[in-house]
């Protein structure tokens, strides 16, 4: 019996989606026929990842993605589960993560009319008016699978869409009738549905840009997420190294530039300061940036000239968003970078200039890595998350990939962090927290070879789900190291408060609902749910032991979740600590 179900799994197969991260329900009987069949006839379609929640589902869908750049496919259960995965599809649509959801609908017959009619109670409980509404605010693309003769064009647009930039989530649902439906094989041409080409800046452009470049005295350039494309990295290398033009990057979550190159000037988070170099500088390249700058807290002077390239330069879904610019450019930030260095080639340039520039920037550029040495070792009787992180760092090599969800300690994280290596670093690129955990899976199972270490707050682990999270890295064989930097509470929105209300009631009482007081056993819950090894540091002089541990844990094929208190999120030590370093950098 072929299906649309059957039909389904195998334009998958044909797209080259390699896992389906699956919490299947009683709309799924076609699809986990069709895969037992399969089965048994040893044909090769995708491998199903079971999930047991449907937020690390779509995380590890979204992790693999952005190691990979290859989209995979996510398969809930009707409106429920399509609900359940909320703050991930967030995340996958404010990050540009291309993948491909699937849920079943209830059946709309119920007199047995026809195979898949409604047998069970819950099918008319998860009737809902409008299931595809609930993800149209967050995917780029919708529809409705209502037969299996073009069920598989289907699946190939809503492929092409979500993998054409900007990319993003996608959406299908079947109801059973129709997925239950017995149909004729058809055959896709899978390269008549790639992608759309990457978009290039308009030739005449091209020449002003780089004159008001080469005329700029203190060029800067901001950035984000450029090392989505590794290749993008090296041009950027090198065009600053040819105009000895600083980098910042504003809330990286890729490796955008490499930290040990002298024209790397660090990365600003929530800073509540001014960066220097944003404010003296007479030219800003923005490239790959939804937030290049805060205008509460860090801008730029007001008669700089910029210029915006992004793959999404309007950021139609962001109600209010502005920066003026003197030209937006709709363009992959590869292709404008290959344009502009291309561009410079026949260009005279002012050597003595790039010089003077050069040594000044690779001064500030170790002034910097002097002040991160100075704040990790401030602190003695404490483990600030500087000091954390300077720990993990000396773990890292070539093959090791970092997550970063540390929200507050964000900033610490990516300046500390000091990465390197593209495709070495990633955050989650939006807001939602909890994505940690399932990336993780996904990384490792794209990129087995690696080591794969999350770096995440004890709100964003609990997040995560780590019990489903550890059961499925037990269950297929993704071991990864998980760092907890616990501060017992939420952070941000004491931050969020103090900085509205600095001398407000909350304050005064230093009340803000957010501690998590008494604290969690949260490595023993990893433990207990997938056999990770579970490890709690509280004080600053077993760190380093605690570290090796847990990574030889993880090299030998086992999870291990090291969780290490650093000051309170209601104590004098978070305050203390911090005066300590400013003080030490002073």
């Amino acid at each position: 019996m072929y299906t649309t179900g059957t039909a389904f799994l195998e334009a998958l197969k044909e797209a080259g989606v390699s896992y389906i991260f699956a919490n299947l329900g009683s709309d799924h009987p076609s699809i986990i026929e069709s895969l037992a069949i399969a089965k048994q006839e040893n044909r090769e379609l995708p491998k199903v990842i079971i999930c047991p929640h449907e937020f690390v589902a779509l995380s590890a869908a979204h992790g693999y993605a952005q190691a990979t750049g290859e989209l995979q496919a996510v398969i809930v259960h009707v409106e429920c589960g399509t609900q359940n995965m909320g703050g991930a599809i967030h995340n996958a649509y404010k990050s540009r993560v291309p993948v491909l959801v699937f849920a079943g609908a209830s059946p709309f017959t119920q007199e047995g009319e026809l195979t898949g009619s409604r047998n069970e109670f819950i099918h008319w409980i998860q009737d809902v008016f409008d299931q595809r509404g609930i993800m149209r605010g967050y995917s780029k693309y919708d529809n409705e699978i209502r037969t299996g003769t073009n069920v598989k064009q289907l699946v190939h647009r809503a492929l092409q869409i979500a993998k054409s930039d900007p990319a993003g989530p996608v959406y299908l649902m079947g109801p059973r009738e129709a997925m239950e439906q017995e149909t004729e094989r058809i055959t896709v041409q899978k390269e008549l549905w790639e992608p759309i080409a990457p978009a290039a800046l308009p030739p005449k452009q091209i020449e002003q840009l780089a004159e008001d470049l080469l005329s700029a005295k203190k060029p800067l350039i901001v950035t984000s997420y450029l090392g989505r494309k590794k290749e993008a990295v090296e041009e950027l290398i090198r065009l600053c190294e040819r105009l000895a033009i600083p980098v910042i990057e504003s809330v990286p979550h890729q490796m955008n530039f490499p930290a040990d190159n002298p024209m790397h000037c660090g990365s600003y988070w929530n800073d509540p300061k001014q960066n220097e170099l944003l404010a003296e500088a007479d030219f800003v390249l923005v490239l790959d940036s939804d937030v290049p700058w805060i205008p509460t807290k860090n801008k730029p002077s007001e008669n700089i000239t910029v210029y915006y390239i992004d793959i999404d330069p309007l950021k139609e879904d962001m109600p209010l968003w502005y920066i003026p610019s003197k030209c937006f450019f709709k363009a992959d930030a590869l292709t404008a970078l290959q344009q502009i260095n291309a561009s410079l080639d026949a260009k005279k340039i002012d050597q003595k200039t790039v010089s003077a520039r050069r040594d000044e920037i690779t001064a500030f550029h170790e002034r910097l890595k002097e002040q991160r040495r100075k704040l990790e070792q401030a602190g003695e009787d404490v483990t600030t998350p500087e000091y954390l992180t300077a720990c993990v760092r000396e773990l890292m090599d070539e093959d090791t990939i970092i997550l970063n969800e540390g929200i507050t300690n964000y900033g610490a994280i990516s300046n500390h962090i000091e990465a390197t290596v593209p495709g070495s670093y990633f955050g989650s690129g939006a807001g939602s927290l909890g994505w940690n955990g399932g990336a993780a899976i996904g990384m490792k199972l794209a990129y087995p070879e690696k080591t794969v270490i999350s770096l995440t707050g004890d709100g964003s682990y609990l997040f995560s789900v780590p019990s489903t999270v550890h059961w499925m890295a037990k269950r297929y064989e993704t071991p990864f190291l998980t760092v907890i930097y616990n501060n017992q509470g939420w952070c941000a929105p004491k931050h969020s408060t103090l900085g509205v209300y600095p001398n407000g009631v909350a304050n005064a009482y230093q009340d803000f609902y957010v501690h998590f007081d008494p604290p969690a056993d949260l490595a023993g819950v990893a433990a207990s749910a997938g056999e990770a090894h579970p490890i709690t540091v509280k004080e600053r002089s077993k760190l380093k032991e605690a570290l090796a541990e847990g990574l030889k844990q993880v090299k030998e094929g086992r999870s291990a979740v090291i969780d290490v208190y650093i000051p309170h999120v209601y104590s004098d030590g978070e305050v203390n600590a911090e005066k300590t370093a400013k003080e030490t950098m002073q």
